[in-house]
């Protein structure tokens, strides 16, 4: 069976975030819109679908990184979705070793708080290539240039606004696409209709001069940029979203967007950043390893003819299935029913069934091919 998605059509992303930032609300937002949901689940109604286990659903934050696939524009994307509270550092950091991507979420109205300064370290360490999402602009005392200037002051991360927002606190209505130079909003029920427009005329100025301090901030850590705008040229919006993207892949920006998730505003553009700046599994290092036979140190890039290499990061008892390992697939292709060399063990194991995981429910495979994350039943 050929594989579903093209290499370069994979996204593997971590949702990272302090405590009530939003996170398991985004990621709620983001199944929804991408087709996985049809009820979107709130996280104080005790319906979120990430938030699957018992005490999460009675407590409403998210203990275990629960693991759930999903498809946008052709993409399939691979979401961990991390706890936020302190006591649970340990399980981002097991999420983090897996990802290619992050999505942080920070609160408009709080910023920067100690435990995103915590997932942020975690993240520098793996050199995790980010993008972040300010979230709950509609809140009282939202601030969209605060939180950035505090992601400076305290992450010291170089933050680089893709968006400005329409409106703040109650009068949040939308974004503003500064590599395009056009509005978003968001209609339907549940704001399953994203709305493309015109700049509105009174905020016209403000978004050309943020568009032209965004072209700056790429131009310095991009030389093709940089030749265009020192010359007098356009930078159109297809050049400088390839240059973010390279910008982003080399960790020399973090692009900043901003939204609602619980207002149902600003999540499309989201996703399209996901896809846009944020790499497939070709787009990161090889991994390093040692060979169990000879302990010589190996690599391997992401490569179906390869030969197989994986990491299970996360071992949880089914009920229903039995004993699962999460699984990142490096390199080869793992399929149901071989057998596999176990590293750790220093013995051959039997994969048994291949799930692709949707927080509490699964989805049978044949195979999971290199880059890929899903669930192996351990024989």
């Amino acid at each position: 069976m050929p594989r579903p998605y093209e290499i370069e059509r994979v996204r593997n992303i971590g949702i990272i975030a302090h405590i009530d930032a939003g996170k398991t609300t985004v990621t709620e937002r983001v199944l929804y819109y991408t087709g996985i949901t049809y009820k979107i689940g709130e996280v104080h109604e005790g319906t979120a679908t990430m938030d699957w286990m018992e005490q999460e659903r009675e407590r409403g934050i998210t203990i275990t990184a629960a693991a759930t696939s999903a498809e946008w524009n052709g993409h399939l994307v691979n979401i961990i979705d991390t706890p936020g509270h302190v006591d649970f550092t340990a399980e981002v950091e097991r999420g983090l070793r897996v990802l290619d991507g992050g999505v942080v979420v920070f609160d408009a109205v709080a910023g920067v708080e100690p435990q995103s300064e915590t997932v942020w370290r975690q993240a520098d360490r793996y050199s995790v290539p980010r993008i972040c999402f300010v979230n709950k602009m509609d809140r009282l005392g939202a601030d969209f240039a605060r939180t950035q200037q505090m992601m400076i002051d305290r992450l010291d991360a170089n933050p680089v606004a893709v968006q400005i927002p329409i409106g703040a606190e109650e009068t949040f209505r939308g974004v503003i696409d500064l590599t395009e130079m056009i509005c978003w909003t968001f209609g339907g029920e549940k704001g399953e209709e994203a709305i493309r427009g015109e700049v509105p005329a009174d905020l016209m100025a403000e978004a050309a001069a943020a568009r032209e301090t965004l072209v700056e901030q790429i131009g310095n850590v991009d030389d093709q940029v940089a030749i265009s705008y020192i010359e007098g040229h356009h930078v159109n919006g297809h050049e400088l979203r390839a240059a973010i993207r390279r910008a982003t892949l080399s960790n020399a920006i973090t692009p900043v967007l901003c939204g609602s998730a619980l207002k149902n505003k600003g999540l499309q553009p989201l996703l399209d950043a996901v896809i846009d700046y944020l790499p497939s599994p070709e787009n990161v290092p090889p991994v390093k390893g040692v060979d169990a036979r000879d302990g010589t140190e190996i690599e391997r890039s992401a490569d179906d003819d390869a030969p197989l290499s994986a990491v299970a990061f996360k071992i949880v008892a089914d009920p229903y299935v039995g004993r699962l390992a999460y699984v990142r697939v490096y390199s080869g292709v793992l399929r149901s029913g071989e057998s596999v060399w176990n590293s750790a063990k220093g013995r051959r194991e039997r994969i048994g069934r291949l799930l692709r995981m949707h927080a509490n429910d699964r989805e049978e495979v044949d195979a999971l091919y290199a880059g890929g994350i899903g669930a192996a039943r351990v024989e």
